[in-house]
């Protein structure tokens, strides 16, 4: 096997590579690039501008506060998109009309 180090099969789509399980920090790392991506999407349509603009005021924080408690540097790989996504999507919502309804 490609993946076997001294006889232990290695998982490439991990983000415990540590050995240790965090499932506090893996579960708000997959949150933070969800909701981080989910802003981008809706703050690129127009027509979605306000759920565009909650999804980053929500996901920006979210990601910053999991990038502090990160254990990992898979979970901080997520973070970090789910930080510039949230930002971006949120600044594509404000200027399609932000919180205006």
């Amino acid at each position: 096997m490609p993946h076997e180090v001294a006889g232990k099969r290695r998982s490439t789509l991990s983000l415990n590579t540590d050995g240790e399980r965090h499932p506090v920090e893996n579960s708000l790392a997959v949150a933070a690039i969800t909701i981080g991506l989910l802003a981008l999407v809706l703050g690129f349509i127009p027509d979605t501008h306000f759920f565009g603009a909650i999804a980053g005021v929500i996901g920006l924080p979210l990601a910053l506060y999991s990038q502090m408690i990160s254990a990992t540097t898979g979970e901080r790989w997520l973070n970090v998109i789910g930080m510039i996504a949230s930002f971006v999507g949120a600044a594509f919502a404000l200027r399609h009309g932000g919180f205006n309804p």
